[in-house]
């Protein structure tokens, strides 16, 4: 999954005359503080070069998950056609892209964002290529939300990660509070992302919330560690982006874990892949999450028929039509 064009252009134009050397080491402090999931009071891009180390190499990856997570929330509700978004933790917008590419009739956007190096180049991008009505405020996502008005579709993408644990149930029920139809939260496809995630489901759950996606049930989560539920998908590198890396390889993968919530039940449940297929001549053995709570593997023969073809079809993280 590629950055639509203009955006592509957008971030070429920001990143022009950057030195190399000076992104490599931007681009490297970047991702140590992600995997380390530091939260030491400093916002992970508070300063230009650290925003342009992130377009740089993170994100083409964000895009292609949030993007992911999106179309999942779609196939499961393909009646939603969302007028309004509130983005909280927008970064340089990456949402606000994914979801008019998605839904270009979108009419009113809100970003959320305490980093104003962030909004600045989350502003430049969107200038006169973002057809929606489009607002960017500054603010503390734990703290000043309590004026913010409710959307059709509420997000936050690759954010809990940089919030204390004690914060979230709060953040979260502010969240719902907003949501006037669907909420998407994603995170990094990690053992502990994926904990935030089951949180966040067990939250929302209770707080009356329908799950669309990816989960075809509200059962308690039927994997158990060392398995855990995350989803993936393949990146292209651009050369900048290889040499920002130190890369030789073309191409990475980005895993993510998301959950999309609506106030709505949606209109059916079906069985989600949970890893890549296995294929074989005449067979393909599938691990899917289940509508009665429960996570197995299934072989699909050409015995199967109809059932094998659609197998075949399938990748890591789609729906099963009929199981």
């Amino acid at each position: 999954m590629e950055l639509p064009a203009s955006l592509r252009q957008g971030v070429e134009r920001v990143l022009e005359n950057v030195p190399l050397a000076t992104l490599k080491q931007a681009a490297k402090t970047l991702s140590d503080r992600y995997r380390a999931e530091l939260r030491d009071g400093r916002l992970h891009m508070a300063e230009d070069l650290a925003v342009k180390a992130y377009l740089a190499t993170r994100l083409p990856a964000t895009y292609a998950a949030i993007r992911a997570s999106l179309d999942a929330l779609s196939d499961a509700k393909p009646a939603f056609q969302p007028k309004s978004l509130l983005d909280v933790g927008a970064g340089p917008g990456t949402v606000l892209w994914a979801t008019t590419d998605l839904w270009p009739y979108l009419e009113q956007a809100v970003l959320f964002e305490a980093s104003a190096a962030v909004r600045k180049v989350g502003e430049t991008l969107a200038a006169g290529a973002i057809a929606a009505q489009t607002r960017w405020l500054a603010g503390d996502a734990t703290v000043d939300l309590a004026d913010l008005k409710s959307a059709d579709l509420v997000t936050c993408a690759y954010v809990l990660d940089e919030i204390a644990p004690a914060s979230l149930p709060k953040l979260i029920d502010r969240l719902w509070q907003l949501t006037g139809d669907t909420l998407l939260i994603v995170e990094p496809g990690t053992p502990a992302g994926w904990q935030r995630i089951l949180a966040v489901r067990r939250q929302l759950i209770e707080a009356g919330a329908h799950v669309l996606a990816p989960c075809p049930h509200h059962a308690p989560c039927p994997l158990t560690a060392p398995d855990w539920c995350h989803f993936s998908r393949r990146v292209a590198r651009s050369r900048l982006h290889r040499l920002a890396k130190d890369a030789d390889v073309p191409w990475e993968d980005e895993k993510f874990i998301y959950v999309a919530a609506s106030r709505e039940l949606p209109t059916s449940h079906q069985a989600r892949v949970l890893a890549p297929p296995k294929s074989g001549s005449g067979k393909v053995l599938l691990k899917l999450c289940r509508e009665d709570g429960t996570a197995a593997e299934r072989l699909f023969t050409k015995r199967d028929g109809a059932d094998f073809k659609l197998a075949r079809r399938l990748d890591w993280g789609d729906r099963l039509a009929s199981e």
